[in-house]
């Protein structure tokens, strides 16, 4: 199985995540380096070696050096997310989920219709 959704993303193993989703296959000096925040190598390898773990990642050498790529899609990891979300804030029902935050966001007229357009399926 991909992803262990019994343990939770962290916000550097998302941050890991969606630096490869926009740019994948990279060597750890260049994930490290499309960081928003400094990060230590030590801390980037330990989080590497743990998304490889736990399925969210594959590692290739290449030579001496080892490239990083997702091993899960972004809407299959935003899909988890998503359902663990629901199922804290909303009884398990993503559509209550989505009430909420659209309650809670405070959505102007233009917003609403954008999403009343998304809603259609609208392109």
């Amino acid at each position: 199985m991909c992803g262990d959704p019994k343990q939770e993303l962290n916000a550097t193993e998302l941050e890991t995540l969606g630096i490869l989703w926009a740019d994948a296959p990279l060597k750890p000096a260049e994930i490290e380096a499309a960081f928003s925040r400094p990060i230590e190598n030590a801390t980037l390898r330990s989080v590497l070696r743990g998304l490889v773990e736990r399925g969210y990642l594959t590692r290739e050498r290449v030579g001496k050096a080892y490239f990083y790529s997702p091993a899960m899609t972004a809407g299959a990891v935003r899909k988890g997310l998503t359902e663990r979300l629901a199922s804290v804030f909303a009884a398990g029902s993503r559509f209550g989920l989505i009430a909420q935050l659209i309650k809670d966001e405070k959505l102007d007229p233009e917003q609403l219709r954008e999403l009343e357009r998304i809603a259609r399926g609208d392109d």
